[in-house]
């Protein structure tokens, strides 16, 4: 009998915070092989607090965090990078002063013997990269940032990726594209966790959904089904 592979990722009993008082209590959640989970809900929720500490970012107070089957918890964020997790953060994402092609190199830390390869294989998938390899990253629009940002994660060939707010300060249209990306980047087969503010938009290219309510799990399901219902709408999406 073949045994069941366990989740690309799973957190058990999360909770953590700044100061005294938690921000994030008791999360239990996982993102299974192939998954593109959408962790949303109204601002001040804990949804980045969660993601940065997943990361190695933000220090738990208890919990553990399980990665292909191995107790991560232990590791710091440069750990749990090498142990397969790649971090995409909201801000301060890509070094403007540094070429496209020049912080690509840079994010190649897991193998820096394979950055020229892994660069064109990157190229290839997002031609926009290879046409801007030698401008500056400060030069690029906000949507090739972030498609630079995302590429950065890529280098070190993570098991599971993390996105903050990926899309946040697009236009609509860049913000489209840029979930195209996402969805394009799930079905090749790479797990993703996104926090992300357009909450209806990335339920709706999600497989599945949690909702985070003054740092607590209020809602989980169906993506697509999140989406649609009107008291996730009304309570915690506001629409």
């Amino acid at each position: 009998m073949t045994q069941e592979k366990p989740p690309a990722i799973s957190f058990h009993d999360l909770t953590l915070g700044y100061g005294r008082h938690p921000a994030v209590h008791h999360i239990i959640g996982e993102v299974d092989r192939g998954d593109l989970l959408a962790l949303v809900g109204p601002n001040g929720a804990g949804k980045s607090t969660l993601l940065k500490a997943i990361a190695g970012l933000v220090a738990l107070k208890q919990g553990e965090i399980i990665l292909n089957g191995a107790n991560i918890t232990a590791a710091d964020a440069l750990g749990r990078s090498r142990q397969g997790i790649g971090f995409v953060p909201q801000e301060r994402n890509v070094f403007g002063a540094m070429t496209v092609a020049e912080n690509l190199e840079i994010s190649a830390f897991r193998n820096a013997g394979e950055a020229r390869r892994r660069s064109d294989e990157l190229y290839a998938r997002y031609p926009i990269l290879a046409q801007k390899r030698r401008a500056l990253a400060r030069t690029l629009s906000g949507g090739q940032r972030q498609i630079l940002a995302v590429a950065m994660g890529l280098m070190n060939l993570p098991t599971v990726l993390l996105l903050d707010e990926p899309t946040a300060g697009l236009s609509p249209r860049a913000a489209d594209e840029l979930f195209d990306a996402i969805v394009a980047l799930n079905r090749s087969g790479l797990p993703i966790l996104m926090v992300e503010q357009h909450a209806v938009e990335a339920l709706a290219i999600s497989a599945r959904g949690y909702v985070l309510v003054s740092g607590r799990k209020a809602r989980e399901g169906r993506g697509p089904e999140l989406a649609e219902s009107s008291d996730i709408r009304r309570l915690f999406l506001g629409g």
